[in-house]
């Protein structure tokens, strides 16, 4: 029932620690990956071993912030696969430390461009596809942060608050239309970046990258065909 054997999935952020795990996971799957990065050389580094297979395809110079950019994005799927069953969208950013009002102003914009323009521009994309193709599966990654706030992080909670609302708007609308829209709320995820940030925390309560692509896997495949508008909790320990 998680097979994703065949599937096509547009992973984005595919070279950050979520969508590699993610990436590696559905293509054990037996998924055929669209795996996109804005930059046009990290993907074929990271991913040399799938570079040349013609069961999947590297993305790279993919401005998720720009429409444009997204319908090139997509024009190149279908020309080689012809549809798009999964789209999950890793891509993000996180800032964050200061009061509200001692925070540069320029962060909002930043998280707001980073977490939510890119989540909304890319389900927008592919949506009109899954609807074509009568089906199709969309996961978000919001946060914990998305639910309860701390001090400090208005701007990136407020992000990922906007990501979760519109994971079950569109929920609400496609639901009629066989497409599910989930979202995942990590807390704090086990990567070597916040080992190096947070020296001194436990890290046994973190969550690795590859716990969550099997999450990420699950909504992805038909074993989830009864789930919509979800936010799952992927917290671990902490």
């Amino acid at each position: 029932m998680n097979s994703l054997k065949d599937k096509i999935a547009i992973i984005t952020g595919a070279v950050g620690n979520l969508g590699t795990a993610t990436a590696r996971a559905f293509q054990q799957a037996g998924a055929r990956t669209v795996l996109v990065d804005r930059s046009p050389d990290r993907l074929s580094s990271v991913f040399a071993d799938i570079s040349k297979s013609k069961d999947h395809f590297l993305a790279g110079g993919i401005n998720l912030s720009e429409p444009d950019s997204l319908s090139k994005l997509i024009e190149q799927t279908l020309s080689r696969f012809a549809r798009v069953d999964v789209l999950v969208n890793t891509v993000g950013a996180f800032r964050g430390g200061k009061p509200l009002h001692e925070a540069d102003p320029a962060d909002w914009d930043f998280l707001f461009n980073a977490n939510v323009r890119t989540t909304l521009l890319c389900c927008r994309a592919v949506i009109p596809q899954m609807l074509k193709q009568k089906g199709g599966k969309i996961i978000n990654v919001s946060s914990r942060e998305g639910l309860e706030a701390h001090a400090g992080y208005a701007a990136y909670s407020a992000s990922k608050s906007a990501v979760l609302r519109l994971t079950e708007s569109l929920a609400a609308e496609l639901k009629i239309s066989e497409i599910n829209v989930n979202c995942i709320m990590p807390s704090v995820i086990d990567t070597p970046q916040n080992r190096a940030a947070m020296p001194n925390a436990d890290f046994t309560k973190w969550v690795a990258p590859e716990a969550i692509a099997d999450v990420i896997s699950f909504l992805a495949s038909d074993a989830s065909r009864a789930i919509n508008g979800a936010a799952l909790p992927v917290y671990g320990k902490s």
